[in-house]
């Protein structure tokens, strides 16, 4: 049980990771021009925010399984730095050094920077723009699929990006092993003037 814990957690954290690295503009090469007007708006967006604030669920289901699991957290994020809630851990990453506190067990684990661990795709993902869709909070979205050029443990990430906004409203990352992965924010805030991310060493 305690396994099955931790491997929600990391999963979770190398999920922001991916989100991070799009957002910045390192997760994708050479794609075509209506995705990259559209990553490039939402890589800008991000920057300019000044940090963001936002409510998410993450929904995980494995291939032929008709049930999955789902959690509720929040995320603050500037730059390249964040900290993430949710009901099992609370995370922080100061853009070098990451911990995760893990309420349950009382205990601090060490990561590394999940955003390092992702530099293999860095350029290396094959980009196409499916059309448009609505987004879940009613909004209307652009639908952008990445395809790693490289077979990988990613067969391919989905991207969903509110039209006016340019912010991501649902991310969906499907891995070789069958399990999908998906990212629905329900609520974002911008603009909010927030200090950088503080990570406390809790060792």
């Amino acid at each position: 049980m305690r396994r099955e814990y931790k491997v929600r957690v990391w999963r979770c954290i190398a999920f922001v990771g991916l989100f991070l690295c799009f957002l910045l503009g390192l997760g994708v090469g050479a794609y075509a021009q209506n995705a990259n007007d559209i990553l490039g708006k939402a890589a800008a967006a991000y920057e300019n925010s000044n940090g963001i604030s936002a409510s998410f669920t993450m929904f995980t289901r494995s291939a032929g399984q008709n049930a999955g699991e789902s959690f509720e957290g929040t995320i603050q994020m500037k730059g390249d730095k964040f900290t993430l809630v949710t009901p099992e851990a609370l995370t922080w990453f100061n853009g070098t050094t990451q911990w995760t506190y893990v309420e349950r067990n009382d205990e601090v684990l060490q990561f590394t920077n999940p955003a390092l661990l992702l530099n293999s795709y860095k350029k290396g993902f094959t980009a196409a723009y499916k059309g448009e869709s609505t987004a879940p909070n009613g909004k209307a979205a652009y639908d952008v699929e990445l395809t790693p050029k490289k077979k990988g443990d990613i067969v391919k990430v989905e991207l969903q990006i509110e039209k006016y906004s340019n912010f991501p409203a649902r991310i969906t990352v499907t891995s070789k092993n069958g399990v999908s992965s998906t990212i629905q924010i329900s609520q974002l805030k911008t603009g909010i003037n927030q200090p950088d991310v503080e990570v406390i060493d809790l060792r």
